[in-house]
């Protein structure tokens, strides 16, 4: 009886958040976002912002505080 081994790696699981990113310019969190999602539709909002609540696999918010001007991605 022969054994079956399979010793593939399991892809790596899409990354949704960025937490890192905090105290980083609007334009290094996009190098960043990009680098690990490159398909990534980035969008910057003001913290507090209405958004809409449909789910895109490919859509990346950063907000904007208004004061600071560091992002928080989520």
């Amino acid at each position: 009886m022969m054994s079956s081994s399979t010793d593939v790696a399991a892809p790596a699981p899409k990354k949704t958040s960025w937490p890192e990113l905090a105290g980083k310019t609007i334009k290094e969190a996009r190098e960043i976002i990009l680098k690990d999602m490159p398909d990534a539709d980035i969008v910057v909002l003001p913290e507090g912002s209405p958004v809409t609540k449909d789910f895109r696999t490919n859509r990346v918010r950063i907000f904007v505080g208004t004061v600071e001007g560091t992002p928080h991605v989520g």
